[in-house]
């Protein structure tokens, strides 16, 4: 496997979930709890002593509401001043006008994937496993390797144990238990039906192919995201974007969604549609490329398209 490089803007963390796969309401409880503060909520809003009564859990589980949270944008840690503000996914979710606010869509599943292993501020084992594993079947063990390998070339300080916990989490978040008597500790993880992958013992198998409960809009969406992350980390400005990226390159949507090439194609050849001509697919001649061709940022484009995935 190719030696892993994180984005500029990933600063790796094998840690915070505390061992606990993110659960269907937790993101809710998060933004609820950070939303009735008005405009800023303290620190202590998931570390003060009636944090546990509050949020109904354990103090470790508390932790890890507040990790998943952040990771997937539903909240932010102030710049300014200690606490926390609602992100601009919690907006979009539980806001005023919310898209899902039960976190009961397909669109919203997906979308925390894209959050987690493409953009992956808090989850760099999730942008490892969808981007740096290539063959169809795998091992723990072989990621626990591959993030070893980059900790070493980078001299970084690791903990073998919290690698291989965080693998564990990882894998278990995408993976379904059959469970009776379910609690809110052994809930089915909020990913697991996604379908991308699947265990036989130790072994664990990607499917890839057309990913048909992906809607158009949250392709899109992510397509923009990682267009705007790469304008960044390269420092420029780019009018098109070469097939062979969105499809293949590390942290593409064709990568994170475990998309074939076939199925990329497909989605591109509507993107003019799903992107209300802010984006237009070419395809003859041997190019095959996308074209920003509409007016406006592609902040706004960002987030009028996700919000356009959420319309009945």
């Amino acid at each position: 496997m190719t030696l892993i490089r994180f984005p500029s803007d990933i600063k790796p963390m094998f840690s915070g979930h505390e061992t606990f796969p993110l659960r269907q309401l937790w993101l809710r409880k998060a933004f609820c709890e950070v939303e009735r503060h008005g405009k800023f909520a303290p620190k202590g809003v998931f570390s003060n002593d009636d944090a546990i009564e509050r949020f109904g859990v354990g103090k470790n589980m508390v932790s890890s509401i507040r990790h998943w949270a952040l990771a997937c944008d539903v909240i932010r840690e102030c710049k300014d001043v200690e606490g926390f503000e609602i992100g601009d996914i919690g907006n979009l979710l539980f806001g005023s006008h919310a898209c899902d606010p039960y976190l009961e869509r397909d669109a919203t599943v997906w979308l925390v994937h894209w959050l987690l292993a493409g953009r992956a501020k808090r989850s760099a084992t999730w942008y490892v496993v969808f981007n740096y594993v290539q063959s169809q079947s795998f091992q723990p063990k072989d990621i626990v390797a591959l993030i070893d390998e980059y900790a070493t070339a980078n001299k970084s300080v690791r903990s073998g144990t919290t690698l291989t916990r965080d693998v564990e989490v990882c894998l278990r978040c995408y993976t379904s238990v059959a469970l009776t008597n379910a609690t809110e500790d052994s809930a089915e993880p909020l990913l697991s039906d996604l379908g991308l992958l699947s265990a036989s013992g130790n072994t664990y198998h990607f499917h890839r192919g057309p990913q048909h409960s992906l809607p158009d809009g949250v392709f899109a969406f992510a397509l923009l995201d990682f267009w705007r992350r790469w304008e960044q980390i390269t420092n420029t400005s780019q009018s098109t974007l070469s097939f062979n990226m969105i499809a293949h390159e590390y942290g593409s949507p064709g990568r994170v969604f475990k998309l074939d090439e076939d199925s990329v194609s497909d989605r591109l050849s509507k993107i003019a549609d799903i992107t209300r001509d802010y984006l237009a697919w070419t395809d003859s001649s041997g190019v095959r490329q996308v074209s920003r061709v509409g007016s406006g940022s592609i902040d706004d484009a960002i987030t009028n398209t996700l919000r356009r995935a959420y319309a009945r």
